[in-house]
Parts: C-alpha cells; sequence; structure tokens
C-alpha cells in the first residue's frame, strides 16, 4: 500500500513538471527590481510579518500547554511542532496550487505545484510563504479543541488534511479569486486577514474533533455537570496569549502585502484595541458571576478579540475595533459555558475562540465596513457596512461566506475524524489517558523531576 501511494506521488510529480516546466519568471529578483525598484521595502515587511505569524506556534503552543495539565505537555509541544512541519511540505506540493493557482470556475486554483516552473519565482515564493504561515495556524488551533485525548497518528493525518484541502480550497473561494470573492453583494465576501479563512475554519475542525472524540475522564460528574481540569501553568498561558498578541500585529497588518499602504496604522491600532476589549470584557462578565478575577478567560477574552478584529481590522474606526472586542469578550465567556453544557469538552476554549469569533468577526465587517477603504489595492471596491449606509449588500455577502465557512470546515472535520475513527480509532486508550500522553506517546516528560506514574 505504501509503495502503490508513494509511486502515485511520483507519477502525480511527474505529469506536473512535465507540464509546467516552462521557463522560471525571475527566480533572482533582478527583474522584479527593476520594474519595481521599490519592491525591497514591501518584500522585508512581509517577510518579517510573516515571521512574527510563524512564531505565533510558540504563542498556541504555550498557551495549550498552560491550559493543560503537566502530564500533556511534551504531547502539546510534539504537535504544534509537527503540524508547521507538516503544513510546509503539504502546502509546497499541493496546496498552494489549490489555494493560489490559476482558478477553475470559481472552485481551486490548477497551476503552481511544488513551486516549481513558471513558480520559481521571488514574487510567487513571497506569496507561498506568507500563506503557509497561515495554513500551519489553521491547523494548531485544532490541537487546542483535541487535547489530552487525540492519538499522534490521527494528529498527523488531520494537519495534512488541512494542509492539503480544507484552508486551501476554502482559501481559493475567498482569497485565490474563488466564487465567495465574486459574489454579486456589496464588495462580494471580503475577510482581510482571515477572521474565517484561517480561524473559522480552524476552530470549526477542532469542534468536529472535540465531538467525536467526547469528553475526558473527569471533566462531568454523573450529573452532568461540568468540573474544572485545572491546567498546569497560567504562567505558559500568559505568555503565550503574549506572543500571540504580538504576532497578531504581523497577522493583520502584513495583509496589506504591501508597506506602502499606510493603512497599516489604523489597522495595528484597531488589532489592539479588540484584544483590549475582549479582554477587559470577558475580565467582568465572569467576574460578575462568580466574583473572581478569572486570569484565563480573561486571556481567552483577548484573544477572542483578536479573532474577531481579524476581518475587518482595515476597514472600520477605533471606536468600532473597540465595539467588536467588546462583543467578542462575552461571546467567548457564553459560548464556553454553552459548549460545556452540552458535554463537549474543549480543554482550552479554542471553539470558543476561534470559530464562533470568527464567525462574528466576519459578520461584523457588514455592519461597521466605514467606505474608506477597499481591497488593499488602487481601484478596488470600496467596502462598506450597514451602520454607515452601505446597506445590507455587505453583509450579505459575509453571512453567506460565514454560513460557507462553517459548513465546509465543520462538515469536512467530522467526515475527517470519523473516518479516522472508524480505521484506527482515535482515542488514546484509558490507560495512557490517566497516565499523561507524554510517556506512553514519546517517552519523554516534559518535567521529569516531578513526573510519578500518574502524570
Amino acid at each position: 500500500m505504501r509503495k502503490k501511494l508513494f509511486g502515485l506521488l511520483c507519477v502525480i510529480f511527474l505529469i506536473s513538471l512535465a507540464g509546467t516546466l516552462a521557463f522560471a519568471q525571475d527566480p533572482a529578483g533582478a527583474k522584479t527590481l527593476e520594474a519595481n525598484p521599490s519592491a525591497p521595502v514591501d518584500y522585508v515587511w512581509i517577510l518579517v510579518c510573516a515571521f512574527l505569524v510563524f512564531f505565533m506556534q510558540a504563542g498556541f503552543a504555550m498557551v495549550e500547554t498552560g491550559f493543560c495539565r503537566a502530564k500533556n505537555a511534551t504531547n502539546l509541544m510534539a504537535k504544534n511542532t509537527i503540524d508547521f512541519v507538516i503544513a510546509s511540505l503539504f502546502f509546497m506540493a499541493f496546496g498552494f496550487a489549490i489555494m493560489m493557482g490559476q482558478d477553475f470556475k470559481g472552485l481551486f486554483g490548477t497551476t503552481g505545484w511544488f513551486l516549481h516552473g513558471s513558480e520559481y519565482d521571488v514574487g510567487r515564493y513571497l506569496m507561498f510563504f506568507w500563506q503557509l504561515v497561515f495554513a500551519g495556524t489553521a491547523a494548531t488551533i485544532v490541537s487546542g479543541a483535541v487535547a489530552e485525548r487525540l492519538k499522534f497518528p490521527a494528529y498527523l493525518i488531520y494537519s495534512a488534511v488541512v494542509s492539503l484541502i480544507i484552508y486551501p480550497l476554502y482559501g481559493h473561494w475567498v482569497w485565490g479569486g474563488g466564487w465567495l470573492s465574486k459574489l454579486p453583494f456589496g464588495a462580494g465576501h471580503v475577510d482581510f486577514a482571515g477572521s474565517g479563512v484561517v480561524h473559522t475554519v480552524g476552530g470549526f475542525v477542532g469542534l468536529a474533533g472535540a465531538v467525536l472524540l467526547g469528553p475526558r475522564f473527569g471533566k462531568f460528574g454523573k450529573d452532568g455537570r461540568p468540573k474544572a481540569i485545572p491546567g498546569h501553568s497560567i504562567t505558559l498561558a500568559a505568555l503565550g496569549t503574549f506572543i500571540l498578541w504580538f504576532g497578531w500585529f504581523g497577522f493583520n497588518p502584513g495583509s496589506t502585502f504591501s508597506a506602502h499602504q499606510l493603512r497599516i496604522a489604523v489597522i495595528a491600532v484597531n488589532t489592539n484595541l479588540a484584544a483590549a476589549a475582549g479582554a477587559a470584557a470577558a475580565l467582568l462578565l465572569v467576574f460578575a458571576k462568580t466574583k473572581k478575577w478569572d486570569v484565563g478567560m480573561m486571556l481567552n477574552g483577548c484573544l477572542a478579540g483578536l479573532v474577531a478584529v481579524t476581518a475587518p481590522c482595515a476597514w472600520v474606526e477605533a471606536w468600532a475595533a473597540v465595539v467588536i472586542g467588546l462583543i467578542a469578550g462575552i461571546l467567548v465567556v457564553l459560548s464556553v459555558y454553552f459548549w460545556e453544557a452540552r458535554g463537549v469538552d474543549d480543554p482550552v476554549g479554542a471553539v470558543s475562540v476561534h470559530a464562533i469569533n470568527g464567525v462574528w468577526g466576519l459578520i461584523s465587517v457588514g455592519l461597521f465596513a466605514d467606505g474608506t477603504y477597499g481591497l488593499g489595492n488602487t481601484g478596488a471596491p470600496l467596502v462598506k457596512g450597514l451602520f454607515y449606509g452601505g446597506g445590507t449588500s455587505q453583509l450579505i455577502a459575509q453571512l453567506i461566506g460565514a454560513g460557507t465557512c462553517v459548513l465546509w470546515a465543520l462538515g469536512l472535520g467530522l467526515v475527517l475524524f470519523k473516518v479516522m475513527d472508524l480505521w484506527f480509532g482515535i482515542r488514546v486508550s484509558p490507560e495512557e489517558e490517566l497516565k499523561g500522553l507524554d510517556i506512553p506517546e514519546h517517552g519523554t516528560p516534559a518535567y521529569p523531576n516531578f513526573y510519578t506514574m500518574n502524570g
């Protein structure tokens, strides 16, 4: 079976190679520089922002590990590393072509396999790296929702499928010239930096995994009431949140894809304000309910605000960014309680942060976009929402895109995890779960001086 699969991949590679062994466009960058002497400024800007987004992998790793138990820390480090390894390879070979290749009837791209031939170009490589770090983010979001009970082989497979199919196809529909971007409403469905393409996709695939895995042992009592399973380090969770907050200043402003788009100043301010408002709203709402200043929920409120503002950050004023963040902070708290009440165990709140607030971010564009900025390039249609006289046209486009994203990510996620479960079982044994995944799956505890047979 493995030999046949390897042979098939070789055939696909050779066919694509034969079809595109044309002339490389500009692998040294000389022609690009001659045509645009200011290109280095944009290239440096985009690459530095992409490096910040890559560093967000460390932020996700710290948040997830901090919110989970010490006996699973090694496992979470491994998963947050390997998903970017897998994303790099699969997105290079197939995902980027599907997402950003020549459009076929608004459905998928058809050129750019393996980044060879005419893709051997500095501009295309720049685009590839930018989309790669986003693909890695979409994949790593899922790990938090399925933490502490998913088998490592299942993680490898789902990371590959997200990087190969789920992220690239939906990404093509929005960012690659696909059908959602061409909707006859407003400016078409828009998503400036990925509330939908990245966060809603990752969040709902994570929800599918959490539902099919079932809750961790001890999460719900005999009466069905949820019980707290404290993470082992709020310090790591806070560090991860700061890293993610910092990385988001690459995630959102970098999505201008140009240092010459001075709107980056507006985007940076909006990003920060939404994060602050989300943190404040979540903190105060939980305090009103429990009379405790819940740091964990405050951290998730911060991340919820960042997720929500990712789609509208380029098209709204400061006050709107605050409102978007405040609503996100409220939504993340209500969402955590909602899913727990229905028996869904999401150890780090990934579904509430990314899935729910990704949808809210998409919708907010149709409400708050002020009509002063387009799609990042000269002559592009301006984006104007309901509250600025744009009527319901843009809101309709946003709702269609959000609904499509939910159905796509949740539907494929359920199919993916169910097929794997029927194939080899996706959940570790009860003994392994109780002991922790570090020793059974990796042979290395994260904290050997404190490890016991009970984790």
